[in-house]
């Protein structure tokens, strides 16, 4: 653990900002059902993750902050505050932040003792493991809980963050560590930045950080002009956290893209996606958020030809693509690893106009593969769970699959989630390299990256209708 006091200048902000790879830092942008923001201190949570709470809450998840002690110790020293006054003071001001912040966000104090953490670590835990259990699981969402950063180099950061971690393990709660010492002891060498990810903040998420910020006056303003009532956050420290992104570090078994199924290289299991169907309604809000709505209208716009002659769906979920590619197709032959999927998507085009032209069925693409050819090719937001040499096998077989004249449609989400294999990115520049394909149709946003493949030469929509 680095020696450090508050009171040194420390680490220039502008020598952070200035690195390359804070400037190249891949942006994380999940949709979150439920954050669980846990603070050893009161100001943690304002500090490290004040603008991801604030994004999550205005997107409408649910927020729960968990402060393990009440940061009595602040200052030791000081003449004119006992410890049960800094007590009280504190938890008054962290209420105001957080419900400057988010607005109804559960509030826990868990009134563990400030630097003795190391002896009531059963005693964190149960309090995390509540919030996620009880408050956090309404109809299986996916909790994300950010805590501060293991490596942080405070001893109450560490206990909490390895309590994170346990509580973590085992449950579907991805943990993110907030450096928030980091900045001021550190250098850019000291981040692991090949885990860290980055919140962007909009000017509304900044400013609320920043408002919420200020409401922590025991630690950012003298408590008096006596001795020992100097401010924790100087200004200079109080640089680190007026930018417009936070970072985390990815941590426990996330922490190298493993997922929960084994090394991070490894294609996602079918017991993964089973469970995962098992605990959303609604599973990445194909239902609900405008995002996946005109997402598929970009899909099916891209599409070269009106008519899509036999259509095979690598991985249907729910079947919400899968209706609108029957309105143009003879036939679907819609696929998905997950029985939970298939049930559901059978159950939805029962009831949709031309569902007689889908069946919908179980395989485990690619090792199992459907037999006959394609005219077009359906690979949306699959390809990123795939292995190396399960992803080459896919390319292979849709290959062998693409009618002469055919078109694969391929889109994929482009911010990294640590469940993942790969990223979408990945997942295109492999199609970009079949030596047998072109590429007719290129459309990329920040968010998602789709795709048309051809078999060479490519002609236009333009050129075929002999406009061109």
């Amino acid at each position: 653990m680095p020696a450090f006091s508050h009171l040194d200048a420390g680490t220039p902000e502008r020598v952070w900002r200035e690195d390359e790879r804070m400037l190249r830092l891949p942006s994380w942008a999940e949709p979150v059902d439920h954050l669980v923001v846990v603070a050893a201190h009161p100001d943690d949570e304002t500090i490290g993750a004040g603008g991801l709470m604030r994004t999550v809450h205005r997107a409408g998840g649910r927020v729960t902050v968990v402060v393990a002690t009440d940061g009595d110790r602040s200052h030791p020293d000081s003449p004119t505050h006992t410890p049960a006054r800094l007590a009280a003071l504190r938890r008054a001001e962290v209420t105001a932040a957080v419900q400057h912040l988010a607005p109804g966000a559960t509030l826990v104090f868990a009134g563990l003792p400030d630097g003795g953490l190391d002896d009531r670590r059963d005693d964190l835990a149960a309090r995390v493991a509540a919030e996620l259990e009880v408050r956090g699981d309404h109809g299986g969402d996916r909790a994300v809980v950010a805590a501060p950063w293991s490596g942080d180099g405070h001893r109450d950061h560490r206990i909490v963050a390895e309590v994170v971690s346990d509580v973590c393990a085992g449950r579907a709660a991805l943990h993110l560590g907030y450096p928030i010492w980091l900045w001021h002891w550190g250098a850019p060498d000291d981040l692991p930045w090949e885990s860290a990810r980055g919140v962007r903040l909009d000017a509304d998420a900044r400013g609320a950080k920043a408002a919420a910020l200020a409401l922590h006056v025991s630690q950012t303003e003298p408590l008096s002009d006596a001795p020992g009532d100097e401010p924790i956050l100087h200004d200079r420290a109080l640089e680190h956290f007026d930018r417009d992104l936070e970072v985390f570090v990815v941590e426990g078994e996330y922490a190298h893209g493993a997922g929960r199924n084994g090394p991070g290289d490894a294609t996602l299991t079918g017991e993964y996606f089973e469970q995962f169907f098992g605990r959303h309604d609604d599973p990445w809000g194909f239902d609900s958020r405008w995002y996946e709505e005109r997402k598929r209208s970009v899909l099916l716009a891209a599409l070269p030809t009106r008519g899509l002659g036999r259509v095979l769906e690598i991985g249907c979920a729910t079947g919400a693509l899968t209706a609108e590619l029957a309105l143009r197709a003879d036939s679907v032959l819609a696929v998905d690893v997950a029985q939970a999927a298939v049930d559901r998507a059978r159950a939805r085009l029962a009831g949709e106009p031309h569902g007689e032209r889908v069946t919908v069925t179980r395989l485990d693409v690619p090792g199992q593969w459907p037999s006959g050819t394609f005219d077009t090719i359906v690979l949306s937001e699959v390809g990123y769970y795939l292995s190396d040499d399960d992803l080459a096998a896919a390319v292979a077989r849709m290959d062998g699959a693409l009618a002469a004249d055919g078109a694969l449609v391929a889109c994929h989400w482009r911010h990294p989630v640590a469940d993942y294999p790969r990223s979408g990115d990945s997942v295109h520049r492999a199609l970009r390299a079949h030596p047998g394909w072109g590429v007719s149709v290129s459309h990329l946003e920040r968010d998602f990256v789709l795709e048309v493949f051809e078999r060479s030469p490519v002609s236009s929509v333009a050129e075929r209708e002999g406009l061109a």
